[in-house]
């Protein structure tokens, strides 16, 4: 690695937090124009040594060790962008309050012109395709992929000389990853520091001049990347490279009647006022004891479909149908047992918890609101498939903010299943998670999926090696479902141009990651 200028070091930091140390004596050293990444399972301190960057520990930390940054700002990409903007503002006004900032000094005929063009350049540098017009709708109408590069563009518009990106491509298609990485290469040949933080391991391939491996707080190996990934010594760094689940996820011959249906769907946003159509379907279907997996680029409208199926946006018309009757467009109007069947795990599982309440009364909840259910054996039947799950007593006794987000994703689809539902709709639930968990997570979905309870699932993902498995595959773009059939034909000779893009995409990355 070329020795340019350090512009940061971490030296020997330990950060506890009661008994538990979250990062144990980690050292590092960033240099401009270079990536350095640090890699593992969730919760190994990744996201902790980040934040020291930026001077933020978690509330009681006991920390000791040296952060030193030498000159310029430290941005902050982070994995859940939703946490960081302001859900009563839309996107562009910090954007255009941090730019005017920046333009006093011009004479103020000037500043105007000068603080939109500053704004339009950072959103273009963030890959952010019609940014002008995305910059004036709110967060919760923007995808999980178009909020991370909103984030994104706010810190390239401060100036940043390093930049902490926590998982910078969770969320986001083959396409638009290409383009992050072909962004964050830019920004190292301005000479910024990245400290990459990632579970993607062909991005970390693509783009890490040095790779940290971390486990239990500690890093466990170091070195230079095509070393690192090309040549691992530690088994746990082995186990981290394994390659991804390939068995289908519901059994051979799956697919019976039909459970959930969508006719006519127009979905609609509200931007500036008016109400924008984003999404129109015309008919899609879903079938017991099958795995529906829609796919498509940021944007495209994955999660407003989601979001339609589960009674989350009612700005629609047309009819999603359960068993051929029509389901009220708002959960509000849904009965009981209509909320029972149908269930959503999110994208960002530790948004959708009470911080406050412990994660087991949290996922009982689920079975005494919709079973009716008494307390004791909701408790009783919440521990039961938590620890099915992977999470013991203890852990569940917890409140979210000391789970891993691996934890946290595996407790969400605990409270669904609490429900005892017909049909359950993932979004993007193995985003930001590291291979080891997300092979893990996947591998519990398929023997939920043929338990033979006839369990129907919705998997809404941008990626292809997730989606791979599923017994059927939709490709969205532009709002419009484009190319929809059997995982072998869509995935092996798709008909659409965008299908093609994303798969050639997803192929070109994979070949760049292998030595």
């Amino acid at each position: 690695m070329r020795q340019n200028p350090v512009l940061a070091t971490v030296t020997g930091l330990t950060v506890e937090v009661g008994a538990k140390v979250l990062v144990d004596r980690v050292s590092l050293r960033l240099r401009a124009g270079t990536v350095t990444a640090l890699v593992g399972a969730s919760g190994s301190g990744k996201t902790t040594t980040g934040l020291a960057l930026l001077g933020e520990y978690p509330a009681g930390a006991l920390v000791s060790g040296e952060v030193s940054v030498g000159g310029g700002r430290v941005g902050h990409v982070p994995q859940h962008p939703s946490a960081v903007l302001n859900p009563a503002r839309r996107t562009g006004a910090l954007l255009h309050d941090m730019a005017r900032r920046q333009v006093r000094d011009l004479p103020r005929p000037l500043r105007r012109a000068a603080a939109r063009q500053r704004v339009a350049d950072a959103l273009a540098d963030a890959q952010l395709a019609d940014g002008e017009t995305l910059s004036r709708r709110r967060p919760h109408q923007l995808s999980g992929g178009q909020q991370q590069r909103v984030v994104l563009a706010q810190a390239l518009l401060l100036g940043a000389r390093v930049l902490v990106a926590d998982e910078p491509t969770t969320g986001q298609d083959a396409l638009t990853k290409r383009l992050v990485v072909d962004q964050l290469a830019a920004l190292t040949g301005r000479g910024i520091a990245v400290l990459l933080l990632s579970h993607d391991l062909d991005v970390v391939r693509e783009l890490a001049d040095e790779v940290l491996v971390m486990s239990g707080g500690r890093v466990v190996e170091e070195g230079p990347a095509h070393q690192v990934l090309d040549a691992p010594a530690h088994p746990w760094t082995r186990e981290l490279l394994a390659g991804p689940r390939t068995l289908p996820y519901a059994a051979s011959g799956s697919g019976g009647e039909e459970v959930l249906s969508v006719r006519q769907l127009i979905a609609r946003h509200r931007s500036g006022g008016v109400r924008v159509p984003v999404l129109g379907v015309d008919r899609l279907t879903l079938r017991r004891g099958e795995c529906l997996a829609v796919v498509g680029r940021s944007g495209s409208g994955k999660t407003t479909l989601a979001r339609c199926l589960a009674g989350l946006h009612r700005d629609h018309t047309g009819e999603v149908l359960l068993d051929g009757t029509a389901l009220p467009r708002s959960l509000r109007d849904r009965g009981r047992e209509q909320l029972a069947a149908v269930q959503y795990v999110f994208q960002d599982a530790r948004a959708a918890f009470d911080e406050h309440r412990p994660v087991l009364d949290q996922v009982a909840r689920t079975a005494v609101r919709l079973r009716g259910a008494g307390h004791g054996e909701a408790t009783e039947e919440a521990g039961r498939v938590l620890a099915g799950l992977g999470l013991d007593g203890a852990l569940v006794r917890r409140p979210p903010g000391r789970l891993s987000g691996g934890e946290l994703q595996r407790a969400a689809l605990a409270r669904a299943l609490l429900a005892r539902p017909r049909v359950l709709i993932c979004d993007e639930i193995t985003s930001g998670l590291d291979p080891v968990t997300r092979r893990s997570l996947l591998d519990l979905l398929a023997e939920l999926i043929r338990g033979g309870d006839g369990l129907s699932v919705v998997l809404i993902t941008h990626d292809l090696d997730t989606a791979a498995p599923a017994t059927r595959v939709a490709v969205l773009d532009g709002g419009e479902v484009v190319e929809e059939g059997p995982r072998e034909q869509i995935l092996t000779a798709p008909r659409h141009p965008l299908t093609a893009a994303l798969l050639g995409a997803s192929r070109r990355r994979g070949a760049a990651a292998r030595p």
